[in-house]
């Protein structure tokens, strides 16, 4: 099997490159002690606000057999999104980067899905699921378990090669493969840029990021009405926020992603303030066709443009 093993792996790592990851590590599907603690104290805090479903399935996210049962590996992956484009008014409200082109979560599970037959056609039945950020996997400590990067002071999964700008996503399959060696450095010093740079105290303490205060949180996960607490801090983001990212030294190794899909929707960054205060539903529906904007929905993003206008 050690044989197989090797090969399997191997032969996984090479298909994940010609489908576009970047970077590919496999750790043994174990129960993740470290983090029960942590993610214990984290709700506790009510550092999720509006969040509940990270509540549920306590169990799950920290044992991956207990989403795939016989789980032996957990195949982390990673696609950069980094792109040096902007948009044209510099005044105008604000998109995250990885919101520019076509929502990541179809076109990483297309890639992961093509993988996971590519094991089953080369290997033989292998049982497995594929994840992107839509079920309970603790993607950032299975990236760290399996030596892509560090978990920087933002939270951030961080590589000493490319930075944060990437995606993260896994296969949990039943097969056994060779486990890479964890990521044991932690190459953020003595730095505190991110902790400094965020506008609302949204990263507490060293490597701890209270959701509720997050930009990214209050214009995309909350649903009620963003608190008035937070009027004039949310530097004119409408949509995520990359302050913590742009910051970060390590991002000076980041590259400009090779991705198609992610390529930024036609007419997405020549909207002027203006046209985003005043945008209709039918801009919306036709700007941010197949993009992870459509998330909030229009209603949403008036919300967010709503409150970005200096008070009457």
């Amino acid at each position: 099997m050690a044989q197989n093993s090797s090969s399997y792996t191997a032969m996984i790592k090479a298909e994940a490159t010609r489908l576009g990851f970047f970077q590919c590590g496999i750790a043994r599907a174990t129960f993740l002690e470290e983090e029960a603690p942590r993610l214990e104290k984290w709700l506790k805090r009510n550092a999720h606000g509006e969040m509940t479903y990270m509540e549920n399935h306590f169990d799950k996210r920290l044992d991956p057999r207990l989403l795939v049962p016989g789980a032996k590996s957990v195949v982390s992956l990673a696609l950069n999104y980094y792109t040096d484009e902007k948009q044209a008014d510099e005044q105008a409200p604000k998109i995250s980067k990885y919101a520019y082109g076509t929502d990541y979560h179809s076109v990483i599970k297309e890639k992961l899905f093509s993988l996971l037959d590519f094991i089953r056609n080369n290997i033989g039945e292998v049982d497995g699921r594929a994840f992107v950020d839509s079920a309970p996997v603790m993607d950032k400590a299975w990236a760290k378990r399996s030596g892509l990067g560090w978990q920087g002071k933002n939270s951030n999964l961080i590589s000493p090669q490319k930075g944060s700008f990437f995606f993260l996503a896994e296969l949990i399959i039943d097969l056994e493969l060779d486990y890479d060696q964890p990521f044991k450095n932690d190459h953020c010093g003595t730095c505190t840029r991110c902790m400094d740079a965020c506008p609302t105290d949204a990263i507490s303490e060293p490597y701890v990021v209270d959701g509720s205060r997050c930009i990214s949180y209050l214009t995309i996960e909350l649903k009620n009405e963003i608190p008035a607490a937070f009027k004039g801090k949310l530097d004119n983001w409408m949509f995520g926020c990359d302050i913590c990212q742009d910051v970060c030294p390590w991002n000076r190794f980041s590259t400009i992603h090779q991705e198609q899909a992610f390529m930024p929707a036609q007419g997405l960054l020549s909207l002027t303030g203006p046209e985003i205060s005043e945008i209709t539903e039918d801009v919306f529906r036709k700007v941010f066709k197949g993009s992870a904007v459509k998330r909030t929905k229009y209603s949403g993003l008036k919300r967010n443009v709503d409150f970005l206008k200096p008070a009457q």
